[in-house]
């Protein structure tokens, strides 16, 4: 069977199964999958482009995705005014002398000569430089907090359409890894993945604390949508009669209406990204990243700034795991940084990277979806299974009631067979690199 063959052949088994979950459950429960779907195999791409391309082990996805969904609220939702008013100015200010004071500080790091008078200088700046911005921010922060708690409590975003603040998602997720990559990316592999894994921690930390920034735990409701309001199309007559023509109820055909737009949108999205993806694998960049990958030594005394290399595919990576972030939030149409997990927004994307084939753009959009599949339908499954096993034993028989509370841990028991099969039948992963 030819590699093309091969391929179809699996994405047309994925897509049977989303129409399977049509027929069997529910339209809706079919375009979320679907949906969700489109989004995980956008992460994937984020994170098969630093490992495939580069062999950059992030494990700090779960910060990026994070940040994306952050740029939500600050582009989308309008200012808060009394917020501003009443102490907005001096977090800005606040923020800027925190930041003045590091530029300080690697200032007279690079330009002082090594000894006793630098690092005397260094400490004066820093602790001044701290208490300077404890001084401004902390008592911004307290006035920004006490407007309307209960509603706001924050100093809101742009007001800007949702839609930028896909891109902004990227740019902010970039951002982050340019700082961090500075930093990190002189380390040694596993030492790079500890580093991530804590600054993602330290993302979700601050969102969940700083309520002046996105409300933290009290979660920011109502984002803006580029699609339709269900109970907007419900109101329409014209969509009312399209709908009772099709046989629907107008409920119904409204909330398959607004996840078939999302579907578009995303799915215009993804195409972008995997051909502009497919496009630098095949470039002469996309070869030098991979002999990169291969043999950093070898590739660096062919004069190839490795680190540099590395900082751009880092960079690359997070951005498009930030539009993902963003995208998700715009989806969700909350802000909940409770729910960010490493479970969930790493270890989950890593596997559908691991499933698809490491160094495939097409393999991690395939693991992208499949893997998402079971992750929502094991449970169901694993359910059913459990009561048809259990069908003839006692009610109250121990052994009937531990199966039937296990069928909620069957997600994880499959990830890590399908992760132990792929691994062992073809290590490659199911579309392998070429």
């Amino acid at each position: 069977m030819s590699d093309i063959m091969k391929n179809t052949l699996l994405f047309a088994i994925v897509g049977a199964l989303i129409i399977l979950t049509g027929f069997m459950q529910s339209w809706n429960s079919a375009l979320t999958i679907l949906n969700m779907g489109l989004i995980s195999a956008i992460m994937a791409l984020g994170v098969n482009l630093q490992w495939g391309f580069a062999g950059l082990f992030n494990v700090g996805v779960m910060g990026f995705v994070a940040l994306g969904g952050l740029a939500v609220v600050l582009t989308s939702m309008a200012p808060v005014g009394e917020a501003w008013a009443a102490g907005g100015t001096r977090v800005i200010v606040g923020l800027l002398a925190g930041a003045g004071t590091i530029v300080a500080a690697v200032m007279a790091q690079q330009r002082l000569a090594a000894g006793r008078t630098r690092n005397l200088i260094l400490l004066v700046i820093l602790i001044g430089g701290f208490f300077l911005y404890r001084a401004i921010f902390d008592p911004g922060v307290a006035a920004v907090e006490a407007v309307d708690p209960a509603a706001t409590g924050y100093l809101g975003g742009l007001g800007l359409p949702v839609l930028f603040a896909w891109p902004f998602g990227g740019l902010l997720a970039a951002g982050a890894a340019w700082l961090i990559g500075k930093t990190a990316l002189g380390l040694r592999s596993d030492y790079l993945a500890i580093a991530t894994l804590g600054i993602a921690e330290i993302i979700i930390a601050v969102m969940k604390n700083e309520d002046w920034l996105a409300r933290g735990v009290k979660n920011v409701n109502g984002l803006p949508r580029p699609v339709p309001y269900e109970i907007d199309l419900q109101n329409s007559q014209s969509f009312v009669d399209s709908a009772q023509g099709f046989g629907l109820d107008p409920v119904t055909a409204s909330t398959l209406f607004v996840k078939l737009n999302y579907a578009l949108l995303f799915s215009v999205v993804l195409i972008l990204i995997l051909i502009m993806a497919q496009a630098a694998l095949r470039s002469p960049w996309g070869r030098m990243m991979r002999a990169i990958r291969d043999n950093e030594v070898a590739a660096e005394a062919m004069g190839k700034d490795v680190t540099r290399r590395h900082l751009q595919i880092f960079v690359l990576g997070s951005a498009v795991c930030g539009i993902a972030g963003a995208m998700m939030t715009t989806l969700d149409g909350q802000l909940t940084p409770g729910t960010y997990q490493p479970l969930r927004y790493t270890f989950l994307i890593w596997v559908m990277v691991i499933v698809g084939g490491s160094g495939s753009n097409l393999g991690a959009v395939l693991g992208g979806f499949l893997i998402w599949f079971f992750w929502i339908q094991v449970e169901p499954i694993g359910l059913w299974l459990m009561e048809t096993i259990t069908s003839g034993m006692a009610e109250d028989s121990g052994l009937r009631i531990h199966l039937l509370n296990s069928a909620a841990h069957m997600r994880l028991l499959t990830m890590g067979v399908i992760l132990l099969l792929v691994l062992r039948f073809s290590p490659r992963g199911l579309i392998p690199e070429k």
